[in-house]
């Protein structure tokens, strides 16, 4: 289950400001609903996408014993 902002309060504040976490949460959801969306939902998803491609990718750059390499958003 998702624990973080929601898009209510995301949608006031720049894409450069969200935590990778709500990044991963969010592309997710727009993307099983993806053929449902409207041009503005669709816009917001595009502008999701390009904040993860800005920053590289969602991958951790190092494994340790408690995380892997992929970001979680549970």
């Amino acid at each position: 289950m998702y624990v973080g902002r929601d898009m209510t309060e995301l949608s006031m504040m720049p894409k450069t400001d969200w935590k990778d976490s709500e990044l991963a949460f969010y592309h997710h959801s727009f993307q099983q609903i993806m053929p449902y969306l409207n041009a503005e939902g669709q816009t917001i998803h595009r502008e999701i996408i390009e904040e993860i491609e800005s920053r590289g990718g969602l991958k951790r750059q190092e494994a340790d014993y408690t995380h892997g390499t992929r970001v979680s958003y549970d």
